[in-house]
This record gives structure tokens, C-alpha cells and sequence, in this order.
């Protein structure tokens, strides 16, 4: 192996109730289930990577994002997901839009963030 550019990646997202937490990930963001065992339920991601959405007993999410999305078009994928449902968060003091959305000073990205079932951080990010 020269390396693990090459590799396909997978990410995990722990959730204290995968039961209650796989249909946002299935049917609010849309993601292809593509397996599922005792463990995790597996979830297809652009690009050829994998999402492994995984029980932890007494998880509590954290403050930082643990998943992101980079996006076109920051503002129709935003709104996309409000109709599904979804709530952007807004930081106090962050300087984000009404949207939720955050622009870094000088221009460049633009980040909205949100939260699954279990308070896990997501992210949409526009280049």
C-alpha cells in the first residue's frame, strides 16, 4: 500500500439509539443504506466513502462537528434540508446569517452547522 489517499474512507458517528437515529440519516439526509448488523447501520457517502452510524450506551454528543458535507451551493442545500425538517444552529456572537450560515472573514467558506437525533454536530460547507 503506498499510502491511504488511495483507500476508501469511512467515518463513524456513535448515537445512543441507532433505532431511533438511522431514519435521519436514511430519509432526512438521504442517505443510501447499504448495510446492517448488530453493530452499526453502514450508509453510502459520495466520493465512495462510508458512514458506520454506531450504538455507544450513554453517548452524549459533543460541541465540535463530526461529519460534514462540502456543498455547491451552501444556501439551496440549507434550504433543502429545512424543508425536510432540519434546524441550523446559530452560535451566539458567531456572526452567522438568518440562515445559519457563516461566512469566514476576508470570503472562502461558508459553514452552516446542525444536529442529528442525537445532538451530533453536522456541517454543510461551500468552497
Amino acid at each position: 500500500m503506498s499510502g491511504l489517499g488511495e483507500a476508501q474512507a469511512i467515518s463513524f458517528v456513535l448515537t445512543a439509539d441507532r433505532a431511533r437515529a438511522w431514519p435521519f440519516y436514511a430519509e432526512t439526509l438521504g442517505l443510501p443504506v447499504i448495510a446492517q448488523d448488530d453493530f452499526a447501520v453502514t450508509f453510502a457517502l459520495a466520493g465512495g466513502a462510508i458512514l458506520r452510524l454506531t450504538d455507544l450506551p450513554g453517548h452524549a454528543a459533543q460541541d465540535h462537528t463530526v461529519l460534514g458535507w462540502s456543498v455547491p451551493d451552501i444556501r439551496a442545500a440549507a434550504a433543502d434540508l429545512r424543508a425536510r425538517g432540519v434546524t441550523f444552529r446559530i452560535y451566539e456572537g458567531f456572526g452567522q446569517d438568518a440562515d445559519g450560515i457563516w461566512e469566514a472573514p476576508g470570503g472562502g467558506a461558508k459553514v452552516a452547522w446542525f444536529c442529528d437525533t442525537d445532538g451530533n454536530v453536522l456541517s454543510l460547507t461551500e468552497f
